[in-house]
């Protein structure tokens, strides 16, 4: 029907309005919002579509319904209002919302049904068997059978229409095992396959399909497609109706399914409509949940061929999001709510006090939160959960990984670069040169192949949605240009009136500075809010306005006009005290969302804060001296170095101990740390300490540890407190501490 070469179509599954939104859900919505942003960037967004919505019809919403005292109309306006509240608090930039409750969508569904029927794909029957009202679906077994969901299923004798799904059975195993009909990951695509061949062991009669795929002549049953003992769905049009004894609603699979295609105009009669499904259908990418696979890549496909409509060209399904190492459901009580994470997240941008103007209302700063704390949650979970695995989810872990990779990582190379900048350039951006220094010069040329590579290695990785890729290459980058801007030590730079120096610290900020808008572009689809702020704080202005006009896409090392002003500077980025991983914690216990001045835990601060020293004893405390006195000559000895962290990683069965890299500027290290225990690898990383850089080499664990760092030892467990420096600590990499 579509030209796929010039436009995209995705979608994710319509979310059932059973219970309100959680993470899981945001999951997929997020992983569609970050893949249209970045089709949109290569195909202009008037050839983009990206469909969301509600399935709103079946048993079980009848009985929810019922249970909370209300019509079902009622309960579903409720809950599909969550979902789209949810998604606008997001900043979800979904081109339609599609709910099975309107008549667009019951027109449509309709004629795929009349269609079926005049086809002869669809005849009537009785059925008694088990039903999972749990997951909408009948299950063979005995009365008592345990469904999907856990739950036992329901013994039903009913009236049913049909759809003769065996009879695609051959056709649908040589679309999948052809790539005609993409099914990933692989281990879903196994799945699938399996289920449609059925057990080619079990003796029973095996047969080839057109293309020599065998398969077991049977094992894909005829499938139940209505429902006559509740009315909670869309009616059975005629003339298939008036052959029941039973009023029918059309089963909830073939009703929420078809919405890919109603959202689109599938139906209509008006021409705009049936434009639109001319140049959008077949769909590019279905995202789906795992547990739904079955639906989209058997039934689905089964359903189109009978109606002679083109098969959508992908289906991706992704994993469960797993809490307390299950997955998060509302039977199991283990729903983490995505509003918590933007309420708490959201707390660490505070209101200015003496914001101006009418600009910064108290709405607008609400939505400058949301969409802050929306970003953290984007990264987070495509950081961590590479697409189509299971991944676990923690609020510890979000916490590290956002000090780790954003506050110490991103947002501190932006801070660091731009405010020399300002300082020592009057703000303005040097013209892209190489150093004059032979090693920065070096340095330079490798930081520019890098991003040379990066940008064409994530092309494909956006394309195959390996958006975990995505971001740890990137993260990987900002680690090199992290390293350069050590390396250089243009702090150092900025003191010297020799030419040469000045002459590098232009070259090595101008070097830097385009790095960071190669960075920026490139997250953009991911943390759009956040490469906004970074994006006017470089003097570029507006990034949605560069995301049109092909700054974004077009990609070449050396874009950054010199001469250019920075914009307003400020943190993008201010660290997370750990406390707001309780206050998330208490807040989905107790099933409330905490006041604003209890979710206050950090204010904007520069990105990279000095760890609080243990408070001094009280004056009247006696303070017995028992350690021996030393000699100057003796101090002297020991040679104290200014260093920063560049790696932190556990040792594979060392429960105490870190292998640590770090950087003294002159040279790097490798240093081994018994301090597992009480600090994370990621929070780690970027801090600049204190070591004792002429300790003798020790081996452990089969490594050489080259140095040791200084802390201090506090509380009863004798937890180290490191000794290091505040960001702004204007001290070079290397100093010696006399």
């Amino acid at each position: 029907m579509s030209d796929t070469a010039k436009k995209f179509y995705l979608t994710t599954p319509i979310y059932y309005v059973n219970a309100r939104p959680h993470i899981g859900h945001a999951y997929t919505t997020i992983t569609a919002d970050v893949i249209a942003r970045r089709q949109r960037l290569l195909l202009g967004k008037e050839n983009v579509w990206f469909l969301t919505g509600t399935d709103e019809h079946g048993q079980k919403v009848q009985r929810s319904a019922e249970a909370a005292g209300i019509t079902p109309q009622q309960f579903t306006d409720e809950v599909s209002a969550q979902f789209r509240g949810l998604w606008q608090r997001m900043g979800i930039t979904y081109d339609d919302y599609i709910r099975t409750t309107e008549p667009r969508h019951t027109r449509g569904v309709q004629k795929l049904f009349a269609d079926l029927y005049e086809r002869g794909h669809i005849y009537l029957d009785t059925y008694t068997g088990q039903y999972s009202v749990g997951e909408e679906m009948f299950v063979d077994g005995p009365p008592g059978t345990i469904g999907p969901d856990g739950k036992p299923t329901e013994t039903v004798t009913e009236e049913n229409f049909y759809f003769r799904l065996s009879a695609f059975q051959s056709q649908i195993i040589d679309l999948i095992e052809s790539g005609e009909f993409c099914v990933e990951p692989e281990a879903r695509r196994n799945e699938v396959l399996s289920f449609l061949r059925g057990d080619l062991n079990s003796g029973a009669e095996t047969k080839l399909s057109a293309k020599g795929n065998p398969y077991v002549s049977g094992a894909l049953k005829d499938l139940s497609i209505s429902r006559s003992s509740f009315d909670w769905g869309i009616p059975v049009p005629e003339p298939a109706a008036s052959t029941t004894q039973k009023k029918h609603v059309i089963y909830v699979w073939l009703d929420a399914l078809a919405n890919y295609m109603t959202a689109v105009g599938y139906g209509s009669d008006k021409p705009e409509d049936i434009a639109q499904l001319q140049k959008f259908w077949p769909a590019d990418l279905h995202l789906v949940g795992k547990e739904i696979i079955r639906f989209h890549c058997v039934y689905w496909p089964a359903f189109l061929l009978a109606a002679g409509v083109p098969l959508p060209k992908k289906v991706q399904a992704h994993g469960w999001l797993l809490f307390e190492e299950s997955k998060m459901s509302k039977s199991r009580g283990n729903i983490v709510r995505t509003e918590t994470i933007l309420d708490a997240f959201g707390s660490l941008k505070p209101k200015p006090i003496d914001a101006p103007g009418p600009e910064l209302n108290d709405d607008v700063w609400k939505r400058e939160q949301d969409l802050f704390a929306s970003d953290v949650l984007r990264y987070f979970l495509l950081r961590e959960i590479p697409f189509g695995q299971d991944g676990s989810f923690s609020f510890d872990a979000l916490v590290q990984r956002y000090n780790s990779d954003l506050a110490n990582g991103y947002g501190n190379l932006v801070s660091r670069t731009l405010s020399m900048i300002e300082k020592n350039l009057e703000g303005t951006h040097p013209a892209l040169r190489l150093p004059e220094t032979t090693t920065l010069s070096e340095a330079a040329q490798k930081l520019e192949a890098s991003a040379t590579t990066l940008v064409a290695s994530i092309a494909d990785d956006f394309s195959a949605t390996r958006l975990t890729r995505v971001l740890t290459n990137v993260a990987a980058f900002i680690t090199e240009v992290d390293g350069f801007f050590s390396l250089s030590a243009p702090w150092k730079l900025a003191k010297s009136e020799d030419f040469t120096a000045r002459e590098d610290l232009r070259a090595v900020l101008a070097t830097t500075a385009e790095a960071i808008r190669i960075i920026t572009a490139l997250l953009y689809p991911i943390l759009p809010y956040s490469t906004a702020k970074v994006w006017e704080q470089l003097g570029l202005g507006d990034i949605e306005a560069a995301a049109k006009n092909g700054t974004l896409s077009n990609l070449t090392w050396g874009g950054l006009e010199p001469g250019t002003k920075l914009g307003p500077l400020g943190p993008i980025f201010p660290r997370a005290d750990k406390g707001l991983i309780q206050i998330m914690t208490d807040t989905e216990q107790n099933g409330t969302t905490p006041k604003p001045e209890e979710t206050a835990v950090a204010t904007e601060q520069p990105t990279a804060a000095v760890e609080a020293a243990p408070a001094p004893a009280p004056a009247t405390e006696e303070v017995t001296e028992t350690t021996p006195t030393i000699a100057i000559d003796d101090f002297v000895k020991i040679d104290l170095r200014v260093a920063r962290i560049l790696i932190a990683e556990r040792i594979p069965k060392a429960d105490k101990l870190l292998r640590l890299e770090v950087d003294l500027g002159y040279e790097k290290r490798q240093i081994l740390s018994g301090i597992a225990q009480w600090y994370a690898p990621e929070d780690l990383i970027g801090r600049r300490i204190i070591i004792v850089a002429n300790l003798a080499p020790r081996k452990m664990r089969g490594l050489e540890s080259h140095g040791m760092l200084l802390a201090a030892s506090h509380g009863e467990d004798g937890k180290p407190i490191l000794a290091t420096f505040a960001e702004g600590d204007e001290i070079e990499l290397g100093s010696r501490l006399k």
